[in-house]
């Protein structure tokens, strides 16, 4: 029977609500097997739960700052594991991140995700229910899936712990599904990946071994030295603009003019640490995760490609350098078992190419083998050329540099 169909015993009866509280007197619960005083952090190890991975997310607003310096008022997601239940609702308020925290798994691991509404700090009028929908993944139940139709929303003040068994490998992605085309233009989005069991297995192929790779290949052939999670996205300013000013959204006038890679466009992509945070932000950092990518000559770089905007197709290239597409839709790209009864493996589908083309929802994981290749600094980039631009201002949007060492 397929794992993912049980759940630990008492998993559904201990989905936590809160109740409407002040920020003052929240009451925020954590579910997390070996956490003895709330703070989402593993205390002692839980024999039962041996693999369990615990995060707290608040998901409320914030501000960021554009490449061009324009402001540009958000709603996102933070990440407060570690933060002691009575001030989770203090630290979670404006503090949005765009992306939202990178989220980085391991296939056998149970993941314990808690997310509290800590509400809308400049837009006290809304009551926006939010929640976490982990795009792509075979869920174990429809609770926990985030999508409000079959699954439950969270409201402001309120907290839930989502349950994963963690099966499958891949690269994936998560956003809020609450009024999905709102939220996920306004920086819903983040990063999430999944690492194969094979990890940590020495393999040999083609004469180097490795101990990483994408999927759980059996001959070494997803194997990389380098990992950069890269997520694809893009604002339209009238729609932010809108939503700090209370106007009516422009939905079916949508256009999205900053094109961004992690949340940034160049040259704030290849900025080191996190971005110097909008006084906006009451001095909060923002904007964390840059896209630089650095290795050494020879290595093999993995980019977990995604793109979940709601306005475009997106196509990315790395002039100069070797692109091998081996999985997506966090799939591996190979044919069946020839013969059915494993561990043989089916007919490689691996291809090379020049470029990337995702839409919403798609991910991709693309090898750069850069054996043979003369150090420099090259770029990854957008061909759509409209976008390498930060609103108004040329030479920037959807690019960042890969660096050979």
């Amino acid at each position: 029977m397929d794992s993912r169909l049980h759940l630990p015993i008492g998993v559904l009866s201990c989905i936590t609500l809160g109740l409407l509280a002040s920020a003052a007197d929240a009451g925020v619960f954590v579910q997390c097997p070996g956490d003895t005083d709330g703070d989402g952090v593993i205390d002692v190890a839980d024999p039962q739960h041996p693999r369990a991975v615990c995060k707290h997310l608040s998901a409320g607003d914030g501000f960021v700052k554009m490449a061009d310096g324009r402001l540009q008022y958000i709603f996102g997601f933070s990440d407060v594991t570690g933060t002691p239940p009575n001030q989770v609702m203090s630290t979670g308020t404006l503090a949005a991140n765009f992306p939202a925290p990178t989220i980085a798994l391991r296939e056998g691991d149970e993941f314990y995700l808690t997310l509290t509404n800590v509400g809308m700090a400049m837009r006290p009028d809304l009551f926006d229910p939010h929640s976490v929908h982990f795009h792509g993944f075979p869920n174990a139940a429809p609770i926990f899936d985030g999508m409000p139709e079959g699954s439950v929303a969270i409201n402001m003040g309120s907290s839930i712990s989502y349950y994963y068994n963690i099966v499958e490998p891949g690269t994936y992605m998560y956003h809020c599904h609450v009024e999905a085309a709102e939220h996920m233009q306004m920086g819903m989005l983040g990063n999430l990946y999944v690492h194969p069991r094979q990890d940590g297995t020495p393999i040999v192929y083609q004469g180097e071994t490795y101990t990483k790779f994408v999927y759980n290949d059996g001959d070494g052939s997803t194997g990389y030295d380098v990992e950069y999670p890269i997520q694809m996205g893009s604002f339209d300013p009238a729609f932010h603009d809108a939503s700090m000013n209370v106007q009516p959204l422009p939905f079916a006038n949508m256009e999205d003019k900053y094109a961004m890679l992690n949340g940034r466009g160049y040259p704030d992509t290849v900025v080191p640490g996190a971005l110097v945070p909008p006084a906006e932000n009451n001095g909060v950092p923002s904007q964390p995760v840059n896209s630089l990518i650095t290795a050494n000559a020879g290595q093999k770089i993995l980019l977990r490609l995604s793109n979940l905007n709601v306005t475009n197709f997106y196509t990315l290239t790395a002039l100069g350098l070797p692109m091998r597409v081996v999985g997506s839709g966090a799939h591996i790209l190979r044919g069946p078992d020839p013969d059915g009864d494993g561990p043989a493996v089916g007919k490689d589908l691996y291809y090379d190419t020049t470029s990337v083309t995702l839409g919403g929802g798609e991910a991709a994981e693309v090898i750069i083998d850069t054996a043979g290749v003369a150090a420099g600094t090259y770029y990854l980039y957008t061909t759509n050329l409209n976008y390498l631009s930060n609103n108004k201002q040329d030479f920037g949007g959807m690019m960042t540099e890969i660096r050979i060492l």
